[in-house]
């Protein structure tokens, strides 16, 4: 990326984007607490769980493989691009993220409603688009 406080690779969150992308919309699913219809209580949606789904565990991994610095960076760009601050502020939004900073990064990330917008959209910030790379190549070859 071209900022020099921002050692993650454009390529690297284009592939979590990519990958991203099949659970960000559709997996909301209805608590089977809620109540028994709307008028017992609102009704609840929660996101379903993934944990058997192999797209996630495979961005699980990812995340988790990439240096401390590089997962403060994703958690950054998602906060930048879901509007928690400005380019700006890009320095004080890596360094709560730094500090932030726990074994439950990719956990927590791949929890984040709308996870590859709000990274897309952080990344366009800093002068990057997803169009730059090949995601198909990305996403087949397991980048």
């Amino acid at each position: 990326m071209a900022h020099s406080n921002v050692p993650i690779s454009a390529e690297s969150v284009c592939f979590i984007i990519a990958r991203s992308r099949g659970f960000d919309v559709a997996d909301i699913g209805t608590d089977a607490h809620s109540g028994t219809n709307a008028t017992d209580k609102a009704m609840t949606t929660v996101p379903e769980a993934h944990s058997e789904d192999m797209t996630q565990k495979e961005l699980r991994a990812f995340i988790n493989a990439l240096r401390e610095d590089e997962q403060a960076d994703l958690v950054a760009l998602v906060w930048l691009g879901r509007g928690d601050g400005t380019l700006e502020d890009w320095a004080d939004l890596r360094d709560e993220a730094q500090r932030e900073h726990s074994n439950r990064t990719a956990a927590d990330l791949l929890t984040e409603p709308l996870l590859s917008d709000h990274l897309e959209e952080g990344l366009s910030q800093f002068g990057f688009t997803c169009v730059d790379f090949e995601i198909d190549r990305l996403v087949t070859q397991g980048y």
